[in-house]
Protein backbone atom coordinates (compact mmCIF):
# COMPACT_ATOMS: atom_id res chain seq x y z
CA UNK A 1 0.00 0.00 0.00
CA UNK A 2 1.97 3.06 -0.85
CA UNK A 3 1.95 6.32 0.66
CA UNK A 4 1.01 9.73 -0.51
CA UNK A 5 3.26 12.67 -0.65
CA UNK A 6 1.27 14.24 2.43
CA UNK A 7 1.48 11.23 4.23
CA UNK A 8 5.21 10.05 3.76
CA UNK A 9 5.63 13.50 4.87
CA UNK A 10 3.67 13.92 7.78
CA UNK A 11 5.44 10.00 8.73
CA UNK A 12 8.58 11.50 8.55
CA UNK A 13 7.84 14.33 11.40
CA UNK A 14 6.31 11.71 13.36
CA UNK A 15 9.08 8.92 12.91
CA UNK A 16 11.43 11.58 14.36
CA UNK A 17 9.38 12.37 17.18
CA UNK A 18 8.97 9.01 17.95
CA UNK A 19 12.86 8.14 18.02
CA UNK A 20 13.44 10.96 20.53
CA UNK A 21 11.82 8.68 23.03
CA UNK A 22 14.17 7.14 25.96
CA UNK A 23 15.93 3.74 25.23
CA UNK A 24 16.61 1.76 28.01
CA UNK A 25 20.09 1.17 28.83
CA UNK A 26 21.02 -2.79 30.64
CA UNK A 27 22.03 -0.53 33.85
CA UNK A 28 18.04 0.53 33.94
CA UNK A 29 16.77 -2.78 33.65
CA UNK A 30 19.40 -4.39 36.63
CA UNK A 31 18.43 -0.80 38.83
CA UNK A 32 14.77 -1.84 38.34
CA UNK A 33 15.22 -5.31 38.88
CA UNK A 34 13.55 -6.18 36.18
CA UNK A 35 13.77 -9.62 34.29
CA UNK A 36 14.29 -8.81 30.83
CA UNK A 37 12.39 -10.77 28.28
CA UNK A 38 11.23 -13.30 31.60
CA UNK A 39 14.81 -14.32 31.66
CA UNK A 40 17.59 -13.62 34.67
CA UNK A 41 20.32 -12.66 34.21
CA UNK A 42 22.05 -16.08 33.57
CA UNK A 43 19.34 -16.23 30.50
CA UNK A 44 17.03 -18.66 32.21
CA UNK A 45 13.74 -18.49 31.94
CA UNK A 46 11.88 -16.84 35.20
CA UNK A 47 8.75 -19.36 36.01
CA UNK A 48 5.61 -17.92 35.25
CA UNK A 49 3.14 -21.56 34.70
CA UNK A 50 2.95 -24.92 35.29
CA UNK A 51 2.92 -27.59 32.78
CA UNK A 52 2.32 -31.09 31.96
CA UNK A 53 3.01 -31.41 28.73
CA UNK A 54 6.29 -31.57 27.83
CA UNK A 55 9.36 -31.00 29.45
CA UNK A 56 13.05 -29.13 28.14
CA UNK A 57 15.77 -30.94 30.04
CA UNK A 58 19.24 -28.86 29.60
CA UNK A 59 20.93 -28.94 33.06
CA UNK A 60 21.25 -31.48 35.68
CA UNK A 61 22.33 -31.40 39.26
CA UNK A 62 25.57 -33.01 40.01
CA UNK A 63 27.48 -33.05 43.33
CA UNK A 64 24.76 -30.37 44.51
CA UNK A 65 25.90 -27.96 41.06
CA UNK A 66 23.61 -27.20 38.33
CA UNK A 67 25.65 -28.51 35.08
CA UNK A 68 24.66 -28.08 31.89
CA UNK A 69 24.21 -31.36 30.51
CA UNK A 70 23.39 -33.46 26.83
CA UNK A 71 19.76 -31.78 26.07
CA UNK A 72 16.57 -33.79 26.81
CA UNK A 73 13.04 -33.26 25.20
CA UNK A 74 10.08 -35.13 26.72
CA UNK A 75 6.73 -35.36 25.73
CA UNK A 76 4.18 -35.90 28.44
CA UNK A 77 7.07 -37.73 30.65
CA UNK A 78 8.51 -40.24 27.42
CA UNK A 79 11.71 -38.89 25.60
CA UNK A 80 11.11 -37.89 22.18
CA UNK A 81 14.16 -39.87 21.37
CA UNK A 82 12.66 -43.29 22.47
CA UNK A 83 9.57 -42.30 19.90
CA UNK A 84 11.87 -42.34 16.51
CA UNK A 85 14.21 -44.98 17.98
CA UNK A 86 10.73 -47.15 17.84
CA UNK A 87 9.77 -45.26 14.64
CA UNK A 88 6.74 -47.51 12.47
CA UNK A 89 7.60 -47.12 9.45
CA UNK A 90 4.33 -49.23 7.59
CA UNK A 91 2.06 -46.48 8.95
CA UNK A 92 4.36 -43.34 8.46
CA UNK A 93 2.01 -41.55 11.57
CA UNK A 94 4.80 -40.68 13.82
CA UNK A 95 3.51 -36.97 14.25
CA UNK A 96 0.21 -38.61 14.95
CA UNK A 97 1.25 -40.51 17.43
CA UNK A 98 2.94 -37.30 19.07
CA UNK A 99 0.08 -34.96 18.35
CA UNK A 100 -2.43 -37.98 20.58
CA UNK A 101 0.47 -38.17 23.39
CA UNK A 102 0.20 -34.58 23.85
CA UNK A 103 -3.74 -33.92 23.65
CA UNK A 104 -4.35 -37.13 26.06
CA UNK A 105 -0.75 -37.63 27.25
CA UNK A 106 -1.27 -41.46 26.85
CA UNK A 107 0.49 -43.19 24.30
CA UNK A 108 -2.33 -44.59 21.47
CA UNK A 109 -2.50 -48.33 20.57
CA UNK A 110 -2.25 -49.40 17.41
CA UNK A 111 -6.31 -49.48 16.98
CA UNK A 112 -6.24 -45.81 18.14
CA UNK A 113 -3.62 -44.25 15.94
CA UNK A 114 -5.25 -45.68 13.01
CA UNK A 115 -8.70 -44.27 14.16
CA UNK A 116 -7.32 -41.23 15.12
CA UNK A 117 -5.93 -40.89 11.46
CA UNK A 118 -8.78 -41.05 10.32
CA UNK A 119 -10.60 -38.61 12.70
CA UNK A 120 -7.93 -36.30 11.99
CA UNK A 121 -8.60 -37.10 7.83
CA UNK A 122 -12.67 -36.58 8.23
CA UNK A 123 -11.16 -32.44 9.30
CA UNK A 124 -9.62 -32.03 5.63
CA UNK A 125 -12.49 -30.67 4.53
CA UNK A 126 -12.26 -27.06 3.38
CA UNK A 127 -15.94 -25.37 3.80
CA UNK A 128 -17.56 -24.94 0.21
CA UNK A 129 -15.62 -22.78 -2.34
CA UNK A 130 -13.37 -21.40 0.72
CA UNK A 131 -10.22 -21.67 -1.79
CA UNK A 132 -11.73 -19.75 -3.78
CA UNK A 133 -12.69 -16.96 -1.40
CA UNK A 134 -10.18 -17.24 1.02
CA UNK A 135 -6.96 -18.97 -0.26
CA UNK A 136 -7.06 -17.41 -4.08
CA UNK A 137 -8.17 -14.30 -3.04
CA UNK A 138 -4.97 -11.44 -2.61
CA UNK A 139 -2.35 -14.16 -2.50
CA UNK A 140 1.16 -12.91 -1.33
CA UNK A 141 4.37 -15.07 -0.80
CA UNK A 142 4.43 -14.65 2.98
CA UNK A 143 2.40 -17.78 3.46
CA UNK A 144 2.34 -17.78 7.30
CA UNK A 145 -0.18 -14.42 7.24
CA UNK A 146 -1.89 -16.39 4.75
CA UNK A 147 -2.30 -19.01 7.18
CA UNK A 148 -3.65 -16.61 9.33
CA UNK A 149 -6.08 -15.18 7.33
CA UNK A 150 -7.46 -18.68 6.48
CA UNK A 151 -7.88 -19.62 10.16
CA UNK A 152 -9.64 -16.29 10.99
CA UNK A 153 -11.61 -16.88 8.17
CA UNK A 154 -12.58 -20.37 9.22
CA UNK A 155 -14.57 -18.24 12.61
CA UNK A 156 -17.15 -17.03 10.36
CA UNK A 157 -18.04 -20.70 9.02
CA UNK A 158 -18.27 -22.34 12.60
CA UNK A 159 -21.32 -21.60 14.82
CA UNK A 160 -19.85 -22.40 18.12
CA UNK A 161 -16.83 -20.36 17.21
CA UNK A 162 -17.05 -18.41 20.64
CA UNK A 163 -18.00 -21.99 22.83
CA UNK A 164 -14.74 -22.87 25.39
CA UNK A 165 -15.85 -25.84 26.51
CA UNK A 166 -13.46 -28.85 26.70
CA UNK A 167 -15.00 -31.03 23.60
CA UNK A 168 -15.70 -27.74 21.55
CA UNK A 169 -12.03 -26.94 21.98
CA UNK A 170 -10.54 -30.19 21.62
CA UNK A 171 -13.14 -30.28 17.87
CA UNK A 172 -11.71 -26.69 16.87
CA UNK A 173 -8.08 -28.02 17.55
CA UNK A 174 -8.08 -31.01 15.57
CA UNK A 175 -10.20 -29.47 13.08
CA UNK A 176 -7.26 -26.72 12.66
CA UNK A 177 -4.39 -29.70 13.06
CA UNK A 178 -5.76 -31.43 9.69
CA UNK A 179 -6.08 -28.21 8.21
CA UNK A 180 -3.07 -26.52 8.57
CA UNK A 181 -0.97 -28.44 5.62
CA UNK A 182 -3.82 -27.64 3.14
CA UNK A 183 -3.57 -23.70 4.21
CA UNK A 184 0.07 -23.55 3.63
CA UNK A 185 0.26 -25.47 0.39
CA UNK A 186 -2.59 -24.42 -1.63
CA UNK A 187 -1.57 -20.83 -0.45
CA UNK A 188 1.90 -21.44 -1.54
CA UNK A 189 0.35 -22.64 -4.83
CA UNK A 190 -1.62 -19.25 -5.19
CA UNK A 191 0.86 -17.49 -4.67
CA UNK A 192 2.94 -19.00 -6.99
CA UNK A 193 0.14 -18.60 -9.73
CA UNK A 194 -0.92 -15.16 -9.20
CA UNK A 195 2.33 -13.49 -8.20
CA UNK A 196 5.02 -15.42 -10.32
CA UNK A 197 3.10 -16.85 -12.81
CA UNK A 198 3.48 -20.28 -12.14
CA UNK A 199 0.54 -23.21 -12.63
CA UNK A 200 -1.99 -23.61 -10.38
CA UNK A 201 -3.12 -26.97 -8.95
CA UNK A 202 -4.73 -27.90 -6.16
CA UNK A 203 -4.78 -31.73 -4.67
CA UNK A 204 -7.01 -32.86 -2.56
CA UNK A 205 -5.34 -34.85 0.80
CA UNK A 206 -6.22 -38.31 0.93
CA UNK A 207 -7.59 -39.71 3.62
CA UNK A 208 -5.41 -42.87 3.89
CA UNK A 209 -2.33 -40.93 3.98
CA UNK A 210 -0.50 -39.28 6.81
CA UNK A 211 0.21 -35.64 7.76
CA UNK A 212 4.00 -36.18 5.88
CA UNK A 213 2.65 -38.14 3.27
CA UNK A 214 -0.27 -35.55 2.61
CA UNK A 215 2.10 -32.46 2.60
CA UNK A 216 4.24 -34.14 -0.07
CA UNK A 217 1.29 -35.48 -2.07
CA UNK A 218 -0.66 -31.76 -2.07
CA UNK A 219 2.72 -30.14 -2.63
CA UNK A 220 4.40 -31.49 -5.99
CA UNK A 221 2.59 -31.56 -9.01
CA UNK A 222 2.85 -35.28 -9.44
CA UNK A 223 2.19 -36.16 -5.85
CA UNK A 224 5.29 -38.54 -5.98
CA UNK A 225 7.46 -39.25 -3.05
CA UNK A 226 9.87 -41.66 -1.60
CA UNK A 227 9.16 -43.81 1.50
CA UNK A 228 12.84 -41.91 3.35
CA UNK A 229 11.10 -38.54 2.06
CA UNK A 230 7.62 -38.99 3.82
CA UNK A 231 9.79 -40.74 6.89
CA UNK A 232 11.98 -37.87 7.04
CA UNK A 233 9.29 -35.06 7.02
CA UNK A 234 7.17 -37.20 9.88
CA UNK A 235 10.24 -37.36 12.14
CA UNK A 236 11.52 -33.50 11.75
CA UNK A 237 7.18 -33.17 12.03
CA UNK A 238 7.77 -35.05 15.38
CA UNK A 239 10.62 -33.06 16.70
CA UNK A 240 8.48 -29.28 15.90
CA UNK A 241 5.71 -30.86 17.39
CA UNK A 242 6.03 -29.27 21.13
CA UNK A 243 8.84 -27.75 22.97
CA UNK A 244 7.64 -26.36 26.40
CA UNK A 245 5.16 -23.62 27.45
CA UNK A 246 8.12 -20.80 27.68
CA UNK A 247 9.14 -21.03 23.97
CA UNK A 248 7.66 -17.82 22.32
CA UNK A 249 4.26 -18.98 20.70
CA UNK A 250 3.69 -21.48 23.04
CA UNK A 251 3.87 -18.97 25.78
CA UNK A 252 1.49 -16.59 23.60
CA UNK A 253 -0.80 -19.51 23.59
CA UNK A 254 -1.06 -19.69 27.32
CA UNK A 255 -1.51 -15.79 26.86
CA UNK A 256 -4.51 -15.66 24.75
CA UNK A 257 -6.42 -18.18 26.15
CA UNK A 258 -6.11 -16.86 29.80
CA UNK A 259 -7.87 -13.88 28.01
CA UNK A 260 -10.64 -15.73 27.79
CA UNK A 261 -10.89 -15.55 23.82
CA UNK A 262 -11.74 -17.63 20.97
CA UNK A 263 -9.33 -21.21 19.46
CA UNK A 264 -9.42 -19.09 15.90
CA UNK A 265 -7.60 -16.00 17.42
CA UNK A 266 -5.11 -17.81 20.00
CA UNK A 267 -3.99 -20.14 17.04
CA UNK A 268 -3.39 -17.53 14.78
CA UNK A 269 -1.78 -14.90 18.12
CA UNK A 270 1.11 -18.25 18.51
CA UNK A 271 1.25 -18.43 14.15
CA UNK A 272 1.81 -14.52 14.47
CA UNK A 273 4.95 -14.83 17.39
CA UNK A 274 6.23 -18.38 15.36
CA UNK A 275 7.23 -16.20 11.82
CA UNK A 276 9.74 -14.00 13.50
CA UNK A 277 13.04 -14.92 12.35
CA UNK A 278 13.96 -15.43 16.31
CA UNK A 279 12.15 -18.20 16.36
CA UNK A 280 10.35 -20.24 14.01
CA UNK A 281 11.94 -18.52 10.58
CA UNK A 282 15.35 -18.82 11.96
CA UNK A 283 15.58 -22.21 9.69
CA UNK A 284 15.26 -19.20 6.27
CA UNK A 285 18.27 -17.78 7.83
CA UNK A 286 20.22 -20.93 8.28
CA UNK A 287 19.88 -21.50 4.59
CA UNK A 288 20.47 -18.22 3.76
CA UNK A 289 23.57 -18.04 5.84
CA UNK A 290 24.89 -21.21 3.59
CA UNK A 291 23.94 -20.07 0.46
CA UNK A 292 26.42 -16.57 1.69
CA UNK A 293 28.80 -18.82 2.54
CA UNK A 294 28.86 -21.36 -0.68
CA UNK A 295 29.70 -17.69 -2.65
CA UNK A 296 32.58 -17.18 -0.26
CA UNK A 297 34.08 -20.53 0.30
CA UNK A 298 34.80 -22.24 -3.19
CA UNK A 299 36.89 -25.54 -1.50
CA UNK A 300 33.87 -27.25 0.65
CA UNK A 301 36.79 -29.32 1.96
CA UNK A 302 39.39 -26.68 3.24
CA UNK A 303 38.77 -26.00 7.09
CA UNK A 304 40.70 -22.84 6.45
CA UNK A 305 38.65 -21.32 4.18
CA UNK A 306 35.25 -22.11 6.25
CA UNK A 307 37.21 -20.66 9.61
CA UNK A 308 37.90 -17.53 7.22
CA UNK A 309 34.52 -17.27 6.36
CA UNK A 310 32.71 -18.02 9.59
CA UNK A 311 35.33 -15.61 11.64
CA UNK A 312 33.94 -12.70 9.45
CA UNK A 313 30.77 -13.80 9.88
CA UNK A 314 30.92 -13.43 14.07
CA UNK A 315 32.81 -10.32 13.21
CA UNK A 316 29.93 -9.02 11.23
CA UNK A 317 31.41 -8.26 8.07
CA UNK A 318 29.89 -10.94 5.50
CA UNK A 319 26.18 -12.03 5.71
CA UNK A 320 23.75 -9.76 7.33
CA UNK A 321 26.31 -8.18 9.33
CA UNK A 322 24.80 -9.00 12.56
CA UNK A 323 27.40 -11.21 13.86
CA UNK A 324 25.66 -14.26 14.22
CA UNK A 325 26.13 -18.04 13.17
CA UNK A 326 22.23 -19.03 12.50
CA UNK A 327 21.76 -22.58 13.69
CA UNK A 328 24.42 -22.50 16.67
CA UNK A 329 23.29 -21.91 20.39
CA UNK A 330 19.85 -22.20 21.70
CA UNK A 331 18.05 -19.70 24.80
CA UNK A 332 17.93 -23.67 26.71
CA UNK A 333 20.50 -26.20 25.21
CA UNK A 334 23.97 -25.22 25.72
CA UNK A 335 26.02 -29.29 25.48
CA UNK A 336 23.69 -30.40 23.02
CA UNK A 337 19.86 -29.84 21.44
CA UNK A 338 18.52 -33.29 21.15
CA UNK A 339 16.58 -32.68 18.62
CA UNK A 340 19.46 -31.71 16.04
CA UNK A 341 21.35 -34.70 17.77
CA UNK A 342 18.44 -37.12 16.78
CA UNK A 343 17.83 -35.07 13.34
CA UNK A 344 21.26 -35.52 12.24
CA UNK A 345 21.44 -39.49 11.35
CA UNK A 346 18.27 -38.95 9.12
CA UNK A 347 19.41 -35.82 7.42
CA UNK A 348 22.66 -37.78 6.48
CA UNK A 349 20.46 -40.94 5.02
CA UNK A 350 18.47 -38.53 3.08
CA UNK A 351 21.58 -36.44 1.72
CA UNK A 352 22.60 -39.81 0.62
CA UNK A 353 19.58 -40.44 -1.54
CA UNK A 354 19.32 -37.09 -2.65
CA UNK A 355 23.11 -37.51 -3.93
CA UNK A 356 24.99 -34.26 -1.82
CA UNK A 357 26.51 -36.17 0.56
CA UNK A 358 29.30 -33.43 -0.01
CA UNK A 359 27.14 -30.29 1.33
CA UNK A 360 26.39 -32.64 4.29
CA UNK A 361 29.79 -32.83 4.87
CA UNK A 362 29.72 -28.99 4.54
CA UNK A 363 27.07 -28.71 7.48
CA UNK A 364 29.18 -30.85 9.38
CA UNK A 365 32.27 -29.25 8.95
CA UNK A 366 30.45 -25.32 9.76
CA UNK A 367 28.76 -26.82 12.67
CA UNK A 368 32.58 -28.19 14.52
CA UNK A 369 34.36 -24.94 13.59
CA UNK A 370 31.40 -23.04 14.47
CA UNK A 371 31.64 -24.52 17.92
CA UNK A 372 35.37 -23.95 18.31
CA UNK A 373 35.10 -20.26 17.01
CA UNK A 374 32.12 -19.04 19.39
CA UNK A 375 33.48 -20.96 22.25
CA UNK A 376 36.95 -18.86 21.79
CA UNK A 377 34.92 -15.50 20.93
CA UNK A 378 32.65 -15.38 23.77
CA UNK A 379 34.43 -17.29 26.42
CA UNK A 380 32.00 -19.78 26.84
CA UNK A 381 32.80 -22.29 28.96
CA UNK A 382 29.35 -24.42 28.99
CA UNK A 383 29.33 -24.86 25.63
CA UNK A 384 27.44 -24.15 21.75
CA UNK A 385 25.60 -26.80 20.05
CA UNK A 386 23.69 -26.82 16.50
CA UNK A 387 19.93 -26.40 17.27
CA UNK A 388 17.33 -28.05 15.22
CA UNK A 389 17.06 -25.20 12.92
CA UNK A 390 20.45 -25.52 12.02
CA UNK A 391 20.13 -28.80 9.62
CA UNK A 392 15.66 -28.48 9.26
CA UNK A 393 16.30 -25.93 6.33
CA UNK A 394 18.56 -28.60 4.59
CA UNK A 395 16.28 -31.09 4.92
CA UNK A 396 13.30 -28.88 3.37
CA UNK A 397 14.97 -28.03 0.96
CA UNK A 398 16.43 -31.75 -0.19
CA UNK A 399 12.56 -32.17 0.10
CA UNK A 400 12.10 -29.55 -2.71
CA UNK A 401 10.07 -27.69 -0.19
CA UNK A 402 10.34 -24.00 -1.14
CA UNK A 403 11.69 -21.56 1.29
CA UNK A 404 8.19 -20.12 1.52
CA UNK A 405 6.96 -22.85 3.09
CA UNK A 406 9.87 -23.33 5.98
CA UNK A 407 8.36 -21.57 8.79
CA UNK A 408 4.62 -23.25 7.89
CA UNK A 409 6.68 -26.39 7.61
CA UNK A 410 6.98 -25.44 11.59
CA UNK A 411 3.68 -24.54 12.06
CA UNK A 412 1.99 -27.51 10.74
CA UNK A 413 3.60 -29.19 13.27
CA UNK A 414 3.66 -26.91 16.19
CA UNK A 415 -0.09 -26.64 15.90
CA UNK A 416 0.09 -29.93 18.20
CA UNK A 417 1.47 -28.55 21.00
CA UNK A 418 -0.37 -25.20 21.17
CA UNK A 419 -3.32 -27.25 21.09
CA UNK A 420 -2.41 -29.15 24.31
CA UNK A 421 -1.33 -25.59 25.72
CA UNK A 422 -4.52 -24.42 25.09
CA UNK A 423 -6.33 -26.96 26.53
CA UNK A 424 -4.49 -27.18 29.26
CA UNK A 425 -5.10 -23.37 30.57
CA UNK A 426 -8.67 -23.66 29.52
CA UNK A 427 -8.42 -26.57 32.60
CA UNK A 428 -6.17 -24.56 34.59
CA UNK A 429 -7.34 -20.83 33.91
CA UNK A 430 -7.77 -18.92 36.82
CA UNK A 431 -6.76 -15.26 36.41
CA UNK A 432 -5.51 -13.36 33.17
CA UNK A 433 -1.39 -13.61 32.50
CA UNK A 434 -0.55 -10.12 33.39
CA UNK A 435 3.24 -10.00 34.03
CA UNK A 436 4.18 -6.39 35.70
CA UNK A 437 6.14 -3.63 33.51
CA UNK A 438 7.74 -0.66 35.94
CA UNK A 439 7.44 2.48 34.80
CA UNK A 440 10.83 5.43 34.27
CA UNK A 441 8.60 8.20 33.61
CA UNK A 442 8.17 10.85 35.96
CA UNK A 443 5.24 13.15 36.31
CA UNK A 444 5.09 15.93 34.16
CA UNK A 445 2.23 19.09 33.76
CA UNK A 446 -0.27 19.27 31.37
CA UNK A 447 0.30 21.80 29.08
CA UNK A 448 -2.81 23.37 27.46
CA UNK A 449 -2.74 23.41 23.78
CA UNK A 450 -2.15 27.04 22.89
CA UNK A 451 0.83 27.32 25.08
CA UNK A 452 2.92 24.01 24.17
CA UNK A 453 5.67 24.61 22.12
Amino acid sequence: MAHNHYQELELNKLTELFNKNPKFTEETYKKNQVKRGLRDENGAGVVTGLTDISDVIAKKMVNGVLTPCDGELYYRGIDVRTMIDNYDEGLCSGFEEATYLLLFNKLPTREELIDFKKLLASFRKLPRNFVRDVIMKAPNKDIMNSISRCILMLYSYDPHALDNSTENVLKQCLMLTAMMPMFAVYAYNAHMHYNENKSFYIHRPKPELSTAENVLHMLRPDSKYTALEAKVLDIAFILHAEHGGGNNSTFTTHVVTSAGTDTYSTITAALCSLKGPRHGGANIKVMEMFADLKKHVKDWDDDEQIRDYLTKLLAGEVYDKAGLIYGMGHAVYSVSDPRAKVFKSYVAELAEEKGRKKEMKLYNSVERIAQELICAKRKVIKGVAANVDFYSGFVYNMLGLPVELFTPMFAVARIAGWSAHRMEELLNNGKIIRPAYVSTNGRNAYVPLDERK
